[in-house]
């Protein structure tokens, strides 16, 4: 898993923290930012994108998924339990493999972006 992206546990939570202003995400933000103007991908942004994903890729993730987006993070949280803990990781591993394979996050902007509710 990459750096800009890290799970833990609390003491009631299981954290997804995806750090957007890290340089391999900032550059892959600016690129769909180039080719959508909406997309300027701040935390919130992060979570537009994000949500429209998973609703239509892996909709079991958005199942007891709170989030907290911020201008330089986006963050994720599940209440704490074994099934959930399953959940953060492969989320985490889905957004690592979207930003490391990001000709499919261009892709996603180029196809859906007038689709997804951009902040």
């Amino acid at each position: 898993m990459a750096d800009y992206v890290k799970f833990f546990n609390t003491d009631k939570y299981v954290d997804v923290c995806f750090y957007i202003e890290d340089e391999k995400p900032f550059a892959v933000g600016e690129k769909m930012n180039v080719i959508c103007e909406e997309a300027e991908m701040s935390g919130y942004n992060w979570e537009a994108l994000l949500n429209y994903y998973l609703k239509n890729n892996a909709p079991e993730l958005l199942d007891g998924m709170k989030t907290d987006p911020e201008a330089g993070m986006y963050a994720a949280y599940y209440d704490l339990s074994p099934e959930n803990e399953k959940k953060a990781e492969k989320f985490a591993e889905l957004i690592t493999r979207l930003v490391e394979n990001e000709e499919e996050l261009y892709s996603l902007v180029r196809d859906h972006g007038d689709e997804i509710e951009w902040d």
